[in-house]
């Protein structure tokens, strides 16, 4: 296990003075990427290799949004490896060591260069340390879009702030680019995310809507590839 420790600060704070989402996913998202000093071996065969890790898809779960000032933990763990995939949590704890977020993700191993899966070999997942998997509620990690017509938006592009050192418009970012779609009553108490093609500076997202029952899920499509589902419920 791997941990970092934050504070909530005024720049990750929402104007009621409560952690933005996009702050907590930025935190998890660096525990997650510094996790592979914990394992040196593994971040060797990475370099030699010329891959790199990147989300496939996360879910989370909000308990409690943590408010200005607040001390907070940041865990990272590894429960389960294949050749192409790693699977961890991600839990955001409070001083008192309370969950405030619950997340597991899966991540996908691709070679830099071709940009394509790439196998991990055995002796590097033998030498992996796996952690038991947190308790949450875990649902599937594929999103099914509604049968039903959703609600096209105008296209949002992708800025030069917006990417991340993979050259790819950051993970975070999708979510806080659909965040700002939802009506402004929507308390988000939890998402996923399904992540399929990597938007890049100067793509264009188009958006569709889709709202059912408690949720609103958002595509965003660069064309007529899907880039990103997200998924809010209440």
């Amino acid at each position: 296990m791997y941990s970092l420790k934050y504070k909530v600060t005024t720049s990750t704070c929402d104007s009621e003075g409560k952690l933005k989402l996009y702050s907590a996913l930025q935190m998890m998202q660096d525990c997650s990427e510094m996790w592979i000093d914990s394992e040196p071996s593994v971040k060797q065969y990475f370099t030699e290799q010329n891959m790199a890790q990147l989300l496939a898809t996360r879910q989370v779960e909000i308990i409690r949004v943590p408010e200005y000032k607040e001390e907070l933990k940041v865990t990272t763990s590894v429960y389960g490896m294949k050749p192409m995939f790693g699977f961890r949590n991600t839990f955001i704890y409070d001083a008192q060591g309370n969950p405030c977020y619950k997340t597991w993700s899966m991540g996908a191993f691709v070679d830099k260069v071709a940009g394509k899966l790439k196998r991990v070999d055995d002796a590097t997942i033998q030498s992996m340390k796996l952690e038991p998997q947190l308790e949450m509620n875990y649902k599937d990690r594929r999103i099914i879009l509604p049968k039903t017509e959703g609600e096209v938006l105008e296209p949002i592009k992708v800025l030069r702030a917006d990417i991340d050192y993979n050259k790819h418009l950051n993970n975070a970012n999708y979510v806080r680019m659909a965040m700002e779609l939802l009506p402004e009553d929507f308390v988000v108490r939890g998402l996923r995310v399904e992540y399929r093609v990597a938007a890049k500076l100067g793509d264009s997202l188009t958006p569709i809507i889709y709202k059912i029952a408690d949720s609103i899920i958002i595509s965003l499509s660069i064309g007529s590839e899907v880039s990103a589902i997200i998924e809010f419920n209440k």
